[in-house]
């Protein structure tokens, strides 16, 4: 971000939280404008006021809860981990625990600190759950393949927050499609460079739809099956 500042640049476009907040200090006062894209909550991050707007990536966690509860009607405990530091993942969590007790779950959270402690967090959270919910924490995703291989020991269903984490084995989600995100961040930081607005002038925008993504051969392995009234929307990633 500052080697940026110190070209000049037009703009400064950051993807994900920690490089939306790198930006926006880097370029203060600088008269830089910074779009930022997939930050879940900007105001938590004390990025929603100043020379930067962009789009969040804000969960679906209504229609995850709603999914999670078609497809498993038994049960009551979901599990999430999360890292301590991000606060994507605090807001996202808040969410969960507002809306958790309308479907009759209970949100049993794990936090950790770096990478290195998944393998051990893993292990006791689904020792207490029925089934996971990934966040898209950056430090969780980018161990998911762990949890995974954990969570399949023990016949316990991951589900993920967007296409990306359904491919590599998560059961299903009610995701966001990152590509028409990106999208919609280049229109705005166009509207900047165009002069047709200031970064400040333009609020940041939360995409609204959401998509249901489906791994039927995970599904099938664990032995889930997806409702029928649900099935004419999914799109299956197998």
């Amino acid at each position: 971000a500052q080697s940026f500042v110190s070209k000049n640049v037009d703009l400064i476009c950051a993807i994900a939280t920690p490089m939306a907040q790198a930006a926006f200090n880097a370029a203060e006062g600088k008269d830089i404008p910074v779009i930022f894209t997939a930050v879940t909550d900007p105001v938590m991050a004390q990025i929603n006021e100043g020379n930067i707007t962009g789009t969040s990536d804000m969960l679906p966690v209504d229609a995850q809860l709603k999914l999670i509860r078609a497809i498993m009607p038994e049960a009551t405990k979901i599990g999430i981990l999360y890292t301590t530091s991000e606060v994507n993942s605090e807001s996202a969590i808040a969410v969960y625990e507002e809306l958790a007790t309308g479907y009759g779950f209970e949100i049993v959270k794990s936090g950790i600190s770096v990478a290195a402690d998944i393998p051990l967090a893993i292990d006791g959270l689904l020792s207490k759950v029925d089934c996971i919910s990934n966040l898209t924490d950056n430090t969780v995703v980018g161990s998911l393949p762990i949890i995974l291989e954990a969570a399949n020991a023990k016949n316990i269903p991951v589900f993920g927050s967007e296409i990306e984490q359904v491919k590599i084995g998560c059961a299903a989600a009610e995701g966001l499609e990152y590509y028409e995100l990106g999208k919609q961040t280049g229109k705005m930081a166009a509207r900047v460079l165009k002069g047709e607005a200031t970064a400040s002038e333009i609020p940041y925008e939360i995409i609204e739809e959401s998509f249901l993504y489906v791994n039927s051969d995970v599904m099938e392995e664990i032995g889930l099956t997806l409702p029928s009234e649900m099935s004419g929307r999914a799109i299956d990633v197998a």
